[in-house]
């Protein structure tokens, strides 16, 4: 299972919107993600500036799975105001699917990758990897920061950063904090791109 471990506090905490990140676009590659609501609706677009010199390994497969397609039609399954939103499991997370009940239990048919810690915080737009309890456990799985969130720095690989689309990252529909953020109707990523 690659559900992000969380402690209770953060799950009730009333944390409020964090301002736009100042993230100045680097080399790249960069993951350039169409949000749509349940419906198809388009929500608009958010681009991720990839860190590959910081997490070789995740970015990657992030950029592997992109370009093969795994990606399009994924759900943000979990969502937490105050504190990210998951999305990225391409085995049980499509919108399309028979059901997302088991989204986020799953990822791709690559193996798990060895954690890739570094000195990157967990700020508001910082993009991390999803894992289970053991720290090698990340697949396919990730999560963008809606908050601050310094407790997961050096315990979660960092892999990117939001340099555009706060407003959309905002907009995702949020899930019910006592159901550890599961998101009925969920919205999800169109289409996921990368620009290198």
């Amino acid at each position: 299972m690659r559900k992000l471990l969380i402690p209770a506090f953060v799950l009730a905490a009333t944390a409020a919107h964090a301002q736009a990140p100042a993230h100045e676009d680097g080399p790249g590659p960069n993951m350039v993600i169409e949000v749509a609501a349940a419906d198809g609706t388009s929500k608009g677009t958010i681009t991720l500036d990839l860190l590959a010199d910081k997490a070789p390994n995740h970015v990657a497969r992030l950029v592997e799975l992109a370009k093969a397609g795994a990606y399009d039609g994924v759900v943000f399954h979990r969502v937490i105001d105050g504190f990210m939103a998951q999305t990225g499991d391409v085995e049980h997370g499509k919108h399309d699917g028979a059901s997302t009940n088991m989204a986020g239990m799953g990822g791709s048919d690559l193996p798990d990758l060895e954690a890739e810690f570094n000195d990157v915080s967990f700020q508001a737009g910082t993009v991390g990897m999803a894992r289970a309890q053991d720290p090698n456990s990340a697949n396919s799985q990730f999560f963008i920061d809606l908050a601050p969130a310094t407790f997961l720095d050096g315990q979660y690989t960092v892999v990117g950063q939001l340099v555009e689309g706060w407003d959309v990252l905002n907009q995702i529909k949020k899930g019910d904090a006592n159901a550890n953020g599961a998101v009925e109707e969920p919205d999800y990523m169109a289409k996921v791109t990368i620009v290198e």
